[in-house]
């Protein structure tokens, strides 16, 4: 039972399948952009007589969609703290699903020249300002509906959409890449995937609006607790929660479009492995990610969110020199390969993500956390996650193709999340020694 009276078992589980189903939506869309950035917009909407030029160019679009995330936390949070969490998430969903399906028709370079690559540009602005509110109200949802305990777990569930999206648009490409000839796959078989977004859009605005607003917003409706302007509540009051919450996140962007960005360009024009193996790679540590999420979401209310982080933060950094080494050491054996991204990615990736939505969302009060949460999340993918792939690309080109010095970005992101990440427990720490000593000093 929820640790809310008035909401059953029932409405929890509901809530929590549309959190899921929802964020699946979202990563979906916006992470087969990165898949198809850069096996195939490079070379149909940024054609250069340098691939590397190319390859840069449709990262750099892909990034764009980070820097416009901000705008949509700060928005969708602004109306979600305000009117609730449930209209700004349905909201978002639609956005980001016109916007996907919309990529589906953009003529390429060679049609209309110049303006494709603006139309192109443009669409990947609406996916950053719709799941930059997609990701704080769905986690929200989750979090605010279940029990104070098991308050990592259920957050954590929407993080599970984020695997699945990925494992659908990864798989989605290697299917239309395997079943199509290379012709077809660049004419029109890459569209597809796209497309077909607008079904997973449709039952996820369905299974939105049959849930309810959450408990501890519609209690703050009725004691009208909502704060006017929530951004600038945020800033005032919360300065150290972002700049602890950002640091945290670095880890967690960085890891992630390593492995599930930069390695696919990696492994298929580098190590020369197949387009289909190579996101057959990535759909797998995808899948098992699904499994592990959870876990350390239920780990992290036992031993604690900011430990378990610390430590998870720690292994992604550790992890990243051997998994790379096993790639360049045996190109030809893609079982191997696989290993080397399924166990990093699929699991102790998972350490991170798994506790991180509760993490940042017990730094905020009510009034204020979706807000908080999604500036948190998004502000800090600018350069965690959007800019990650065109740095280690720069890296490891101006390192004349060093594998360790991408890897050695991927180290030093784990040392400041870890410590962002230790700094949360201690602080945590010190406010339940204070909050056991009130009584004492207050006592006559």
């Amino acid at each position: 039972m929820s640790s809310h009276p008035n909401i059953d078992s029932r409405m929890l589980r509901r809530v929590a399948l549309a959190s899921v189903i929802g964020a699946t939506v979202e990563w979906y869309d916006f992470f087969l952009y990165g898949v198809v950035a850069g096996i195939v917009f490079n070379k149909l909407y940024f054609p250069t007589n340098d691939p590397l030029v190319s390859i840069m160019l449709a990262y750099s679009t892909f990034a764009v969609g980070f820097v416009t995330r901000p705008v949509g936390g700060v928005l969708f949070g602004h109306f979600g703290d305000r009117i609730g969490r449930k209209s700004a998430l349905i909201l978002s969903l639609f956005i980001m699903g016109i916007s996907t399906v919309g990529v589906a028709f953009v003529p390429t370079y060679a049609q209309i020249g110049i303006w494709a690559p603006i139309l192109l540009l443009s669409l990947r602005v609406l996916q950053g300002i719709g799941l930059g509110g997609e990701w704080g109200g769905a986690v929200l949802m989750a979090y605010e509906y279940a029990p104070v305990h098991r308050r990592g777990l259920y957050a954590s569930l929407p993080q599970v959409g984020l695997s699945i999206g990925l494992c659908l648009a990864s798989g989605m490409v290697a299917a239309v890449s395997h079943l199509l000839s290379e012709q077809a796959f660049f004419a029109w078989g890459w569209r597809i995937a796209f497309g077909a977004s607008l079904a997973l859009v449709l039952i996820g605005l369905y299974i939105r609006l049959n849930v309810m607003e959450t408990p501890e917003f519609a209690a703050l409706k009725r004691g009208r607790c909502e704060v006017r302007l929530p951004v600038v509540e945020m800033f005032a009051n919360y300065r150290r929660e972002l700049l602890l919450g950002m640091g945290a996140r670095y880890i967690d962007g960085v890891f992630f479009n390593v492995f599930a960005v930069f390695s696919i360009g990696y492994l298929t024009q580098h190590i020369k492995m197949d387009r289909t193996d190579a996101l057959l790679g990535v759909m797998m540590a995808a899948f098992v990610m699904c499994f592990f999420i959870p876990l350390f979401g239920s780990l992290a209310d036992r031993a604690g969110r900011a430990r378990v982080y610390k430590w998870g933060s720690l292994l992604c950094g550790a992890s990243v020199y051997p998994a790379f080494w096993l790639i360049e050491s045996q190109p030809g054996n893609t079982l191997l390969i696989w290993l080397a991204i399924v166990i990093p990615f699929g699991i102790f990736y998972a350490m991170v993500y798994g506790p991180e939505a509760a993490l940042f969302a017990d730094l905020f009060d009510a009034s204020v956390r979706y807000t908080g949460i999604s500036f948190v999340y998004q502000f800090s993918g600018i350069f965690a996650s959007g800019l990650t792939p065109i740095i280690a690309t720069a890296l490891w080109k101006m390192s004349g193709g060093k594998w360790w010095t991408v890897c050695a970005y991927v180290l030093f992101s784990a040392l400041v999340s870890a410590w962002s990440a230790r700094a949360m427990e201690r602080a945590r720490g010190q406010q339940r020694v204070a909050s056991r000593e009130q009584p004492a000093v207050s006592a006559p």
